[in-house]
Order: C-alpha cells, then sequence, then structure tokens
C-alpha cells in the first residue's frame, strides 16, 4: 500500500475507537457489570432508605415519666411484660436496647454488637434522664440548647448515595475495561500486531481513553437520570456541571490503575483478581457505601491516599453541597497525580506480548 493509501492518524484514531465501542457494546457481559450491576446498589440502597423512618426500634418495659418521654422521631419502641423477655429480644440480635422502668428506677440494657448504635442509645437515654432529673427539681434549666439542622429539613439519603455509588462504578469500569482489555489484546497477539501497523502508539492509547471518558459520561448520565426520577429524589446542586471534569479526571486516574493491573497481569482471570483487590476494597474505605466519618480516625487519614476517597468527596462536594471550582482543587491535584504516576509507571512495565 503506497504512502498516500494509509489513513491519516486521526482517522485511525477515530476507526480504533469506534472499534472498542463497538466491542463495549457488543459485550453484554461489560454492559452488565458497567451500568446494571452499580445501578443496582444505587436502587436498592435509594429505595431502601427513601421513606423508611431512621428511628431505631428499642424494646420498653413498664411505664414512667423517663419511658413516656423518649423522643418518637428517635425510637420505635416494642412493649415486653417482662425485662427478661425484652433482655432476652436484645441478647437475640432482634433490638439493640431494652428500657424499664419501674417507679424512680430506669433500667437500660443494650447489645455490644453494635458500639455505634449503643452508645447513641445510652446517650439519648441519659439525655431524657436528665431532663427529666431536671423536672423532678422544679427548678428551670440553667442552659439551653439551640440546635438547627444545617441542611434543608426535606434531604434524602439519595443526596449522599448517588455521589459515591457513581464513584464507584466509574472507577470499577475504568480498571477493569483497561486491565481486561490489555491482557486480552496481547494474548490475542492484537498488541503485537499494532505495533506493527502504521498506526502511532498514540492513537491505541487516546482510543481507549476517549472510550473510556465516554463510557464515564453515560454512567453518570444513567445514575443521575435515575436518581432524578420521583421514587428517588435526587436534588443537584446548581454546581452539578462542575462533576464533569472532575469525573474525566477520576477516568484517567482509575484507568492508569487498569493500565498497571493490565500490564502485570498475564491472564484475564488475574486481571480480574488484581482489580477486585484493588477496587473493592478501596470502594469500602472511601465513603461510596457509607460515611467516611462512621470509621476510625486512623482508618479516615488512611483513606486520604485512596483516589476513590478524592473522587467521591468532589462528587459530593459539587452535585449535593453546592460547592464551587476551588473544592475541586485537591481531588483535582490527587487525581491527576496518580494518572501521572502510574501511567509512568505501567509504561515502564508495559509488555507487547506474554514471550
Amino acid at each position: 500500500m503506497s504512502a498516500a493509501a494509509t489513513p491519516g492518524p486521526w482517522r485511525q484514531l477515530a476507526t480504533l475507537s469506534r472499534a472498542l465501542l463497538r466491542g463495549f457494546v457488543r459485550d453484554r457481559t461489560t454492559l452488565l457489570f458497567t451500568f446494571v450491576f452499580p445501578l443496582m446498589f444505587l436502587v436498592v440502597f435509594g429505595l431502601l432508605f427513601r421513606s423508611g423512618s431512621d428511628a431505631t426500634r428499642i424494646g420498653v418495659v413498664g411505664d414512667g415519666s423517663v419511658v413516656s418521654a423518649l423522643p418518637a422521631e428517635v425510637f420505635t419502641t416494642q412493649r415486653f411484660d417482662s425485662l427478661d423477655a425484652a433482655v432476652a429480644a436484645v441478647r437475640g440480635g432482634d433490638l439493640p436496647a431494652v428500657v424499664a422502668q419501674d417507679g424512680d428506677t430506669v433500667v437500660l440494657r443494650y447489645a455490644a454488637s453494635d458500639r455505634v448504635a449503643s452508645a447513641t442509645i445510652r446517650g439519648i437515654i441519659g439525655a431524657v434522664v436528665a431532663q427529666a432529673n431536671i423536672a423532678a427539681t422544679g427548678q428551670p434549666p440553667r442552659y439551653t440548647t439551640d440546635a438547627q439542622q444545617v441542611e434543608a429539613a426535606d434531604t434524602q439519603p439519595i443526596q449522599y448515595l448517588t455521589p459515591g455509588i457513581l464513584s464507584w462504578g466509574v472507577a470499577t469500569s475504568a480498571v477493569f475495561g483497561a486491565a481486561l482489555t490489555l491482557v486480552s489484546w496481547r494474548r490475542r497477539q492484537l498488541l503485537r500486531r499494532l505495533r506493527l501497523a502504521p498506526a502511532p502508539t498514540w492513537t491505541v492509547l487516546g482510543a481507549r481513553v476517549g472510550v473510556s471518558l465516554a463510557v464515564a459520561l453515560a454512567q453518570a448520565a444513567v445514575f443521575v437520570g435515575v436518581a432524578l426520577t420521583p421514587p428517588f429524589g435526587l436534588r443537584l446542586s446548581a454546581q452539578w456541571w462542575l462533576a464533569i471534569p472532575l469525573l474525566a479526571i477520576g477516568t484517567l486516574a482509575f484507568l492508569s490503575i487498569g493500565l498497571l493491573v493490565g500490564a502485570v497481569a498475564r491472564t484475564e482471570e488475574a486481571a480480574g483478581a488484581l482489580a477486585n483487590f484493588v477496587v473493592l476494597p478501596m470502594a469500602f474505605l472511601s465513603g461510596s457505601f457509607f460515611a467516611v466519618s462512621q470509621m476510625p480516625g486512623w482508618l479516615q487519614a488512611v483513606s486520604q491516599a485512596f483516589p476513590l476517597r478524592h473522587l467521591t468527596d468532589g462528587m459530593l462536594d459539587v452535585l449535593v453541597r453546592g460547592q464551587g471550582a476551588a473544592a475541586l482543587l485537591l481531588p483535582t491535584a490527587v487525581l491527576a497525580g496518580f494518572a501521572l504516576v502510574l501511567t509512568a509507571v505501567a509504561t515502564r512495565v508495559f509488555r507487547w506480548d506474554d514471550v
């Protein structure tokens, strides 16, 4: 073929991008794990916390000023005829605690399986008892509390679930897509052929990056579109559009992780196992499924080393909290740093074939 008949690099880039995109769309398993699987978590958690009460169910025995003063917005009560029967329910895991009042004596028995819930219950019951003691003295309280909720009164959990699960879905798709594609191409000798072809190497990398960015934007559109429907009720802040460049930089960061995994793995099975080993623990430690504030302090500090933590925090800031571009300076810097460093490492250990 003459040089004049050889397609230009941009034409080659477009051809490779179309080929990768067609392969992605035709692979039903990839579509399932890219869109349906992460979206399932959004639907399950969104419906689970959509309208259900946050009140904790506890056992109650007897009557009195303390029992009657238990806040209904915090506790729903289940009555028992005896303290032994209520304690048996706590010990069996059916209830986190039981409160019994007989005259001036208040008995609290709680489970140790959930220390956070137990501490919360003890604190609330202690406050109720303290208020009852003050009321019994007939003296007005010396100190008062001015407590107000920072967010809107009708803020729903979906506001905080969507950014975290979306970030996890984008990270999973980018890591698995890059790693499995690279290993598959190497095993099928496609990388060797591409190396010998007249197409520049940057067109191959550009096609992979372009398809990953397109998939990430499609994921975001689907996730946000579903979350905005009435059953879920997501409300976007005025700065939601800042999530688009953050999503692009985050995709590049996790694409670099996938390139590194694909560079060192020799089989698709090994690539999948390594990708899971990287992404799954990171999701649980980065606030994708529950608030990072619930973790111990030292673990919160460790999570700062994970790119998914910064992607999730940045998505929360612009999608929900309405913060501006200044809130993205740190997440963008960290994600860009990950992309540059890991891409450089992946380039050093890259192999065109298994020989």
